[in-house]
């Protein structure tokens, strides 16, 4: 979770654009784009303590290092060209990953402002990040600062909420269930079957005539001998 001296630090940063940068999705990017540039800085910083090298302020691009870019020789407007020029030409620098190409694509300095400058690099200066989820804590309270979280569609899973799911999946992947099926339920009703239940007879309504009975089979009128009506026989 972001602290509280972080959120004070951005916002100081906005209070220090706002005078040149009115544009609050403007003020989003120059801090952005600065807080990337020190992140930069401090992982080349990192990699050179244990003995390794720097990735990405190498050869043409070590001049604008944040050390050199802060530096208490360098004057105002000298700080102002070193920046300005550093963010236009850092998507060409081939040691940066491609994301970060992305984040400085068509990147620039809208004032030309030297103490606005100095103001706002001193507070970014502030900004340490021993761990890459700081940078997103930072990005993601300033969007919602600016209450532009939803419209801007920025949302982002906690690093450890991402690894705490990771370890779930594997350990459950590693451990089966245990657990035995559930018995299937049986009924305790006979089993019906409708292809073999015979057809109910259908029940006598009000408005049905009455069912009358079966008659015997009648005899053809061409082989009766004697008529219909004689009860018995002469």
């Amino acid at each position: 979770m972001l602290d509280t001296d972080t959120k004070r630090r951005i916002d100081t940063a906005r209070d220090i654009l706002v005078g040149k940068v009115p544009d609050p999705k403007s003020q989003v990017e120059q801090i952005t784009i600065a807080l990337i540039y020190k992140f930069m800085d401090d992982m080349d910083a990192e990699s050179e303590e244990p003995g390794g090298k720097r990735k990405f302020f190498t050869g043409d691009y070590a001049r604008y290092g944040w050390a050199k870019l802060m530096a208490p020789y360098l004057g105002g407007h000298e700080m102002l060209g070193l920046y300005g020029e550093g963010i236009a030409k850092m998507p060409e620098n081939p040691g940066i990953p491609a994301l970060f190409r992305d984040i400085f694509k068509n990147a620039y300095l809208p004032y030309r402002d030297p103490e606005t400058l100095k103001a706002f690099l001193k507070i970014i200066d502030e900004f340490s990040y021993d761990h890459s989820e700081r940078l997103g804590d930072a990005f993601e309270y300033l969007l919602s600062v600016l209450g532009s979280q939803g419209d801007a569609g920025q949302f982002r899973t906690p690093r450890h909420i991402i690894d705490f799911m990771v370890e779930v999946v594997a350990l459950r992947k590693a451990k089966p269930s245990s657990t035995p099926p559930a018995a299937p339920l049986v009924s305790s009703s006979p089993p019906t079957s409708t292809s073999s239940a015979p057809i109910p007879t259908p029940r006598a309504t009000a408005s049905s005539p009455p069912t009358k009975r079966a008659a015997s089979p009648k005899t053809s009128r061409a082989t009766t001998s004697r008529p219909t009506w004689c009860a018995s026989p002469w």
